[in-house]
C-alpha cells in the first residue's frame, strides 16, 4: 500500500525563464548531463534516459554504469560501431571507453545497493511533490509489470534525477501531490526534468526552478488545476 506524504508545489523565488520552444528529447538529455558532476559514477534508465550518454563531454570523466554488467559505457553505438554483444540495460548498442570493464550483474547490482553510484537518471509514470517514485506498473489491466533494477536505484543511488514527460497521453499530470501507482521508492527523487521545466523535490514539497517556452506561474497554474 502506498503511504501518502503531502507536500505542496510552488515557483522558486529565482526561477529562470526561458522563452522560445519547450525542449526536445536531446535537449532534455543535454540539460540533465549538465547538471551531472564531473568524475561521476552515473546509471542510465532505459528509454529516454539512455540519450543523456551521447550529452557527456568525455573531459568530465563522467563513468557510467549499467545494471547488466558494464563499467566505462560510452554513447549509443552507430553503423560499423554497433556490436550486438555490447548493449545496455534497455538492449541498445552502446559503446565502450578506455579502461571499461565488465561484471558478472549480481556485482553490478551489488554497486547499485551500495551506494556506490552517485547520480541514477530513471522515467517514471508518476513522480510526488515530495520525490515519491513510480515507474514500474500503473495497475492498468493487461500492464506488463517491468521493475528491473529501478528500485535498487533509487534507493542506492546518491542522487536520483527523473527524465520523463510531464503529462501523460490523456492530459494527466504526472508531477501529482501522491502517487496513485504502485511505488517503486519513498522520498528519493531529488530533481525532475521535463520539455517544460525543472523542478527540485524534496521533504516540504516541489519547487519548479526553471520553465521552458511557458511562464512559471502558468506552468503552476496548469499542475495544480
Amino acid at each position: 500500500m502506498n503511504e501518502t506524504v503531502l507536500g505542496t508545489l510552488r515557483v522558486a523565488d529565482g526561477v529562470v525563464e526561458h522563452g522560445g520552444d519547450r525542449l526536445s528529447k536531446g535537449d532534455m538529455a543535454a540539460r540533465v548531463a549538465s547538471d551531472i558532476p564531473p568524475g561521476s559514477y552515473v546509471n542510465l534508465g532505459i528509454g529516454q534516459p539512455t540519450l543523456i550518454a551521447d550529452y557527456l563531454a568525455p573531459a568530465d570523466g563522467v563513468v557510467l554504469h549499467t545494471e547488466n554488467g558494464m563499467l566505462g559505457m560510452g554513447p549509443a553505438a552507430r553503423g560499423d560501431e554497433v556490436d550486438l554483444d555490447l548493449t545496455n540495460a534497455g538492449k541498445v548498442p552502446v559503446t565502450e571507453l578506455p579502461g571499461a570493464s565488465y561484471f558478472h550483474h549480481a556485482d553490478s547490482f551489488a554497486m547499485m545497493r551500495g551506494g556506490h553510484l552517485d547520480v541514477c537518471v530513471l522515467g517514471a509514470f508518476q513522480v510526488s511533490y515530495v520525490g515519491d517514485l513510480a515507474n514500474w506498473h500503473t495497475g492498468a489491466p493487461g500492464a506488463i509489470p517491468a521493475v528491473g533494477g529501478a528500485m535498487d536505484l533509487a534507493i542506492g543511488a546518491k542522487s536520483v534525477y527523473v527524465m520523463m514527460t510531464l503529462f501523460a497521453k490523456d492530459g494527466a499530470v504526472k508531477l501529482v501531490p501522491a502517487c496513485t501507482y504502485p511505488l517503486t521508492g519513498l522520498r528519493c527523487v531529488n530533481r525532475v526534468y521535463t520539455a517544460e521545466s525543472v523542478i527540485d523535490c524534496g521533504p516540504d514539497g516541489a519547487v519548479i526552478t526553471e520553465t521552458f517556452g511557458i511562464g512559471a506561474d502558468e506552468l503552476l497554474a496548469r499542475l495544480t488545476a
